[in-house]
């Protein structure tokens, strides 16, 4: 038989919806360096990279699987720009394409890259503190943070999604976010490519 302190610890978590922490967990941490493929100002990326800031944590909750269970993640992506390009996730697929994923604002100004890997469409959606996107399944999804403080979200997924980081890693998105006269800007990446080389 489980005991009442058993079943609170393994289905209770405590975070701080500011700092982004899972008390007793330890974040899984990328630098710059670890995500750079993803920016398209390669110039501004090897500038950078020397000092190697911290682009983003995920603290991943993945006890629970098989049929019906979730997985879960809390996710903070630190303010901060690669030139004019601001901080994001490296982005993924769900190895099951149809699985779908939910993304819940805790604090901050962010934006999600969604793109349809049937259709290529490729849009931008706000998330920010008090908000939630919805992903659906076959969708290339990206999170950035366009403020100037870091952005906390939780991410709830089946636990039979899997990640696949390969197949964006490969084409990166077809979208980028970039800062201009002070606001964040939605830009073809080839549009934005082609102004870096002008």
């Amino acid at each position: 038989m489980i005991s009442a302190t058993e079943l609170d610890r393994a289905e209770t978590l405590r975070f701080d919806p500011l700092t982004g922490i899972i008390a007793g967990r330890a974040p899984t941490s990328r630098y710059l360096v670890d995500v750079g493929a993803v920016f398209a100002d390669r110039q501004a990326y090897t500038q950078l990279v020397v000092k190697n800031p911290l682009v983003y944590e995920v603290t991943q909750v993945e006890e629970h699987n098989g049929d019906g269970q979730v997985h879960y993640g809390l996710g903070i992506i630190y303010p901060g720009k690669v030139g004019s390009e601001y901080f994001m996730t490296k982005g993924h697929l769900h190895e099951w394409r149809p699985a779908a994923e939910v993304y819940i604002g805790l604090r901050g100004r962010g934006m999600m890259l969604l793109e349809d890997e049937r259709t290529g469409e490729c849009r931008a959606v706000a998330l920010a503190g008090n908000s939630t996107v919805y992903v659906p399944g076959y969708t290339a999804h990206r999170t950035v943070n366009v403020g100037d403080e870091p952005l906390v979200y939780w991410g709830i997924l089946s636990s039979a999604a899997g990640h696949d980081y390969g197949t964006v890693g490969e084409r990166n998105f077809r979208k980028v976010i970039v800062e201009k006269d002070g606001r964040p800007v939605v830009m073809d990446r080839d549009e934005f490519l082609r102004e870096l080389e002008a």
